[in-house]
Order: C-alpha cells, then sequence, then structure tokens
C-alpha cells in the first residue's frame, strides 16, 4: 500500500486523533491480510515522522528509497537496487555489486570458489600498486605517464 500516511493527512476535516486511529486500524487490517495469507505486503509512508511511527513499528522489514542521479536507490537488510533504467528503460545501468554477485555465483556453477581481492595498499608515495603486462607488481602513483616514463627497464628516460 502505497503511502499509506497519506489519505490521513490530505484532508483537514479529520482531527488528528481520528486520523491515528484510522491509520491504526489500516495498519491493523494489512498485518491481518498478511498473516492470514501468509503473505508480504509492502507499505510506504510519505514522511518520517512521529505520526508514521506505527508504519515502522509493525514492519517485520525495513527498506529504505534514496533518490540518486540514476533513479530510485532502494536499500534493506538482504536487498540493494543493483540495477537502474535509463532511456525510460531502453537500457539498464548496474552496479558493482551486480556484477560481483552475478560473478560470484557464476564461479560457484564451475566449480571455481569466487574470492575478493585484496584493497590495494596506498604506497608512501603513491595511490597504490599496478601489475605491468609482465605480471610484476609496482608502486603506482597519481599520474601513470610518470609512471611510465620513470620506470626502469621500459625504454622510458
Amino acid at each position: 500500500m502505497p503511502a499509506v500516511d497519506a489519505q490521513y493527512r490530505a484532508d483537514d476535516t479529520l482531527g488528528e486523533t481520528h486520523a491515528k486511529t484510522l491509520q491504526a486500524r489500516t495498519l491493523a487490517r494489512l498485518a491481518t491480510y498478511a498473516e492470514g495469507y501468509d503473505i508480504p505486503v509492502l507499505v510506504t509512508r510519505n514522511e518520517r515522522n512521529e505520526f508514521t511511527e506505527p508504519v515502522a513499528t509493525v514492519a517485520d522489514h525495513h527498506l529504505e528509497c534514496e533518490q540518486t542521479r540514476m533513479g530510485p536507490r532502494v536499500v534493506g537488510e538482504d536487498f540493494e537496487t543493483l540495477v537502474y533504467p535509463v532511456d525510460d528503460g531502453a537500457y539498464y545501468q548496474t552496479t558493482f555489486a551486480y556484477w560481483r554477485q552475478l560473478l560470484a555465483a557464476r564461479a560457484t556453477q564451475v566449480g571455481v570458489e569466487p574470492t575478493t581481492p585484496a584493497p590495494s595498499t596506498p604506497t608512501p608515495e603513491g595511490v597504490g600498486t599496478g601489475v605491468t603486462a609482465d605480471g610484476e607488481t609496482v608502486a603506482a602513483t597519481a599520474d601513470p605517464l610518470l609512471d611510465a616514463w620513470t620506470a626502469t627497464g621500459t625504454g622510458g628516460r
């Protein structure tokens, strides 16, 4: 039920007491449906304040929705938006988290243990490390052209 609190705020003919009572009855009825039919019920609220606190109280799970430049991002305890529609749904923008989950699932299917790469440790004079075409790990600075120019044995200087 979208914006369960909105219908009790939209009209000034309801007093605060009646609005709270009607909202409480609505939440109780939705909880009864969820339990009776053993189904989840998705409820949203327009505002987060004292009036809508009962909505959060009766919920078993909570999701947070944040508007981003790519579209709404929904995050919960076991859920995160991984795909965003682009150009009115003609294309989809994915996230790194999406690919991490997809590739981990694929690795498991083919019998490979998925691994998480170790984070790059910044060097005192640089921004981290890099790997050359020969497989050698080298320190990297913020200027890759300077790195290439000053590298020994690569035809730089």
